[in-house]
């Protein structure tokens, strides 16, 4: 009689590829906090800024310092490959970064388990709409919007109790966003994020999360 294979044959069990949600919008829209309401694993993308010292960080229009709202002020490629590391080990690396001196401090291991979804979030993450879903990792993208007045209240109360940078210049560029903000949203949605509140982000999440594919339009 022939032995049974599965008696000395060892098994690996098969991990499935997790997909992402990218979640954009402008600084301040509640991105951080939509997020930890899931319960989903969430990968911080505002932690892949360059550093301060970083000689391709493109500056202001007036020359007064780094312009960190643009998308150049940030490395798409190393957040790239964390997400792609995320949806097939479950596990990467990530900077550790600090606004106030806008300098890497180190870094830290995210664990995602055997999820098949998690949250990528941050104000460049449409950047990244089209790389991720060629590489078949996107479940969906959303842009986070609401009152420009609102966001502008609480970006400034946020970076002013994080102390982030100082008060003059979070003010300064509170007001410049604050102007440029539905043009941010058109631009993240032209990028291919649907744009919506909290409530209808919160339901299409849930949506992924459950499965039902056929109800996320990506």
């Amino acid at each position: 009689m022939r032995p049974n294979a599965s008696h000395w044959c060892p098994v690996t069990p098969h991990l499935t590829p997790a997909r992402v949600i990218l979640l954009t919008g402008p600084s301040g829209s509640g991105k951080s906090s939509l997020a930890a309401r899931t319960g989903l694993p969430v990968l911080n993308l505002d932690d892949f800024y360059k550093e301060g010292h970083d000689p391709t960080l493109p500056l202001l229009p007036d020359g007064s310092g780094a312009d960190w709202d643009s998308p150049l002020s940030w490395d798409a490629d190393t957040a790239v490959t964390a997400i792609v590391e995320l949806c097939r080990t479950a596990r990467t690396s990530v900077p550790l970064y600090d606004i106030a001196s806008s300098s890497r401090t180190g870094e830290s291991a995210l664990d995602i388990g055997r999820t098949p979804l998690f949250i990528a979030e941050g104000i460049f993450a449409a950047d990244i709409i089209g790389r991720c879903r060629e590489l078949g990792l996107l479940a969906d993208a959303l842009c986070l919007r609401g009152r420009p007045s609102t966001t502008f209240r609480r970006r400034l109360l946020r970076d002013l109790r994080e102390g982030r940078k100082p008060a003059p210049y979070l003010v300064r560029r509170g007001l410049r966003l604050m102007r440029a903000e539905r043009g941010i949203v058109a631009r993240q949605t032209a990028l291919g994020a649907y744009a919506c509140g909290r409530d209808t982000a919160m339901g299409r999440i849930a949506a992924a999360a459950a499965g039902r594919r056929e109800s996320v339009r990506v």
